[in-house]
């Protein structure tokens, strides 16, 4: 029985597969050397692989293309990119480099795509899909952007209460504002919680419409919105609840023929495992063929569809690389790896609510393997990692301390929400610093080309914050 990392991996996984594979045995991520990156950087750091964006983009929309064409589906197909899981320049400029449209979700959403426009990286004509709880300064600035000449601008109702200040503003706007309604869903039985708390009830929809938004000069209602937040899963809740969707879409549509759009929101899933298997292309042809079906019995015109993917945009793009400072031996049964940055500060997402990453080795493949645990620098309980896919635990390989090279491990696949939710740039858990963040692109000739977009916070960075000028 052969028992080395690479090993247990080669027989575990179909190995190397897309975007990891060894060179030299060191771990390549696309096709980049990450021992190039430790040596020439230092650790811990973030990387963004810029192109893997384009390419998640292409497929999708690619695949919707192929379903609209074997279905003879008469809609189009839009792609949004939520900006809420990376707000990074160069990420959000990489998605519309592919001419996707936006979703946005707060107030300086609205200031971030009027910097777009003004550096040419967007137009008037793109459409912007104005999700979440308007606020007055939401909500008055989605005017402005309609005032400015947005007319794609599309402002999804969350709640009933909304259509009060909504239908103020579309008076002194003295337009036609482009309206959608958000369809609350219920959620899987498991959750803390029966039915979201984003949307309007089912049942409360119809007579909403014909006594708030029907004849209104000022409205039009042109988007149906809903959303899982499990994800689109090819089980018996999710096509539940997406029928029930396409249900009241339908008698919408044949109350309001303005209607033009089925926006499904988000929930394409990304690997987080290197066992990870999904069937893109089965699960896309399904959604357009069960909206075809549907249109087709009730008579009605088949609409475009809109989904918002932000993690499936940008989760692949990222990962973060540690160096093992230590090994420590704290009973009979664990071993501890402990990192060079906090694990609750930098995947936030794995002790908050327990996701998974990929997490690899990136030299000593070839060492024997062991159980461990990672455990991060914070004096906290819960900065640690420690289950993995395979068999729900963690294995990398073993070393002695007397090994001239220290073991570096990567966490892939981080590129969505991290560092949104941990605050990129802020105050840290025990001060302890956010990593330099390295952006990886390709020139015109095909090469690499890095460059560091942040370096690690500073204690000057971390005082003034603190007010210890």
């Amino acid at each position: 029985m052969k028992n080395t990392y690479f090993d247990l991996i080669e027989q575990s996984y179909y190995f190397p597969q897309e975007g990891f594979d060894l060179k030299q045995d060191y771990l390549t991520f696309h096709g980049i050397s990450i021992k190039y990156l430790i040596e020439k950087y230092g650790t811990p750091f973030k990387l963004i692989y810029l192109p893997r964006i384009g390419e998640q983009i292409k497929r999708a929309r690619n695949l919707f293309k192929r379903a609209i064409k074997n279905n003879n589906y008469q809609g189009k197909y839009n792609y949004c990119y939520c900006t809420k899981c990376s707000h990074f320049s160069h990420v959000v400029k990489a998605a519309l480099r592919e001419q996707v449209h936006l979703e946005t979700s707060s107030s300086f959403d609205i200031d971030l795509i009027f910097k777009l426009y003004e550096e040419g990286e967007l137009t008037q004509k793109t459409i912007i899909v104005h999700n979440g709880y308007k606020t007055e300064n939401y909500l008055k600035k989605i005017i402005k952007l309609n005032q400015d000449g947005f007319k794609n601008s599309i402002l999804v109702l969350d709640s009933k209460k909304e259509i009060k200040r909504v239908k103020q503003y579309a008076a002194e706007y003295k337009g036609v504002l482009k309206i959608g309604i958000r369809i609350a869903i219920d959620e899987e039985p498991q959750s803390a919680y029966y039915t979201s708390r984003l949307g309007i009830r089912p049942s409360e929809i119809m007579d909403f419409y014909h006594t708030q938004i029907k004849g209104d000069e000022n409205l039009s209602l042109k988007m149906v919105h809903f959303f899982i937040d499990s994800g689109i899963k090819d089980n018996l809740y999710y096509w539940g609840e997406f029928q029930k969707a396409l249900k009241l879409f339908v008698e919408l549509k044949q109350q309001c023929n303005d209607i033009k759009a089925l926006n499904m929101g988000g929930g394409f899933p990304i690997r987080n495992n290197l066992g990870f298997e999904y069937n893109y292309e089965y699960m896309i042809n399904e959604i357009v063929s069960n909206i075809k079906s549907a249109c087709t019995e009730s008579g009605i015109e088949e609409p475009d569809i809109f989904t918002e993917f932000g993690k499936y945009t940008v989760g692949e793009s990222g990962a973060i690389i540690f160096k093992v400072l230590e090994q420590k031996r704290q009973n009979d049964r664990e071993t501890w790896y402990m990192v060079d940055n906090s694990l609750m500060n930098t995947i936030p997402d794995a002790w908050s609510i327990l996701e998974k990453f990929i997490l690899l080795p990136i030299n000593k493949w070839n060492n024997e393997y062991t159980k461990v645990n990672i455990g991060g620098i914070s004096c906290d309980h819960s900065d640690y990692y420690n289950s993995e896919d395979l068999n729900q635990q963690l294995f990398l390989p073993a070393y002695s301390d007397e090994e001239p090279e220290p073991l570096y491990v990567g966490f892939f696949h981080t590129g969505a929400y991290q560092d949104s939710i941990s605050g990129y740039g802020g105050i840290k858990h025990c001060l302890i610093p956010s990593p330099k963040l390295i952006m990886i692109d390709r020139d015109e000739t095909g090469n690499f080309v890095d460059s560091v977009y942040r370096n690690e916070q500073t204690v000057e960075d971390m005082l003034s914050i603190l007010g210890y000028h």
